[in-house]
């Protein structure tokens, strides 16, 4: 890690104040889609930052290029964390961001996604798009491991630029894999569902 990855993990656990919580799943390096809800630019960050150095190292998030390239700042941040930036308005057939996910993280690194695609306005979860369960398809051998994060969108509030210290959780369950046959729809109520039951624990 460079100095800017330690400097990285101290802010967001300054701001953040984050306690993380393993809930029927353990730390472990082996390939894993860690897929959370989604209400601040801070959750990539902070969830990088909560995740154990051994498997932090190995553990890219999926960040959105138009917010992440812009300036010299945020791709000095973005390339810090080892985000995997995914371009969101030039989606092409032969250009799929989930070729591109799968091949860039090989048989090494594990994924950060956040399936809702955007940050929800409140604290309600929307609907999962289908890029979780093609992800699910093409690597049925991953653990899909669902993440509830509390509090971070009043840490950043949407269109705010400094963040508020405040207390956050993050919870991490237990992981789900996509059965032989499920229907998409079928599958992405069952992984929202698997997200939002850790709010409640």
């Amino acid at each position: 890690m460079t100095l800017t990855s330690h400097a990285i993990v101290l802010l967001a656990k300054l701001f953040s104040g984050f306690t993380v919580r393993w809930i029927d799943c353990q730390p472990d390096t082996c390939q894993r889609i860690y897929f959370a809800n989604h209400t601040s630019h801070l959750d990539a960050v902070v969830l990088w930052s909560a995740l154990p150095r051994e498997i932090r190292a190995l553990t890219r998030p999926v960040a959105a290029k138009d917010y992440w390239s812009g300036g010299w700042f945020k791709p000095h941040i973005a390339a810090s964390f080892n985000a995997l930036l995914i371009d969101r308005k030039e989606i092409r057939v032969h250009k799929s961001p989930i070729d591109s996910m799968i091949r860039q993280m090989g048989d090494i690194y594990s994924l950060i996604v956040f399936p809702e695609g955007g940050r929800s306005a409140g604290d309600e979860m929307s609907d999962f798009k289908s890029g979780l369960y093609y992800l699910g398809k093409k690597r049925p051998d991953l653990e899909l491991v669902p993440v509830y994060m509390e509090n971070l969108n009043r840490i950043l509030p949407r269109g705010e630029v400094l963040p508020v210290p405040l207390l956050s959780c993050i919870t991490i369950g237990a992981p789900i894999f996509l059965e032989a046959g499920e229907p998409k729809a079928d599958f992405l109520r069952r992984a929202r569902q698997s997200v939002l039951q850790l709010k409640d624990l």
